[in-house]
């Protein structure tokens, strides 16, 4: 059984993540992501467009998950957490989440009404790698 070290160590090495929230009826959607922005124990930040159907379905329903994997030439491995989505609007935490290159995406800057944060509360999650499975609790 891995530690809550190792699978976090796992996370903060991979590149994409993949996200997860419920539609209107009530099917799961799946969407890649870059890595969040932040870890902080089992919370993890994420930057993103206010006007995403995403946002619409976590402020409607905050039930999320989020996927992280890495398929080396011999060995896959995945993380999934389970666990709730929120909005987050204000001031502290989307200038502490701001990276220069994001006027790109956000042209009015880190006060753009567009760019909001997504932060993600993990509460359990599985570990798959080398043909093993496990659950474990956060």
């Amino acid at each position: 059984m891995r530690t809550a070290e190792q699978i976090f160590e796992f996370i903060s090495k991979q590149k994409v993540a993949f996200i997860g929230s419920v539609d209107d009826d009530g099917f799961p959607n799946m969407k890649a992501m870059l890595m969040p922005r932040k870890i902080d124990g089992s919370c993890f930040y994420f930057s993103t467009n206010t006007s995403s159907m995403r946002i619409a379905q976590y402020r409607k329903n905050p039930k999320a998950s989020v996927y992280f994997f890495n398929k080396g030439r011999f060995r896959y491995e995945g993380v999934m957490l389970t666990g709730t989505m929120e909005v987050l609007e204000d001031a502290q935490i989307k200038e502490e989440i701001w990276q220069t290159g994001d006027t790109m995406f956000y042209k009015k800057g880190v006060n753009d009404p567009d760019y909001c944060v997504l932060r993600f509360t993990a509460s359990k999650g599985r570990h798959y790698c080398d043909l093993k499975t496990e659950s474990f609790e956060l």
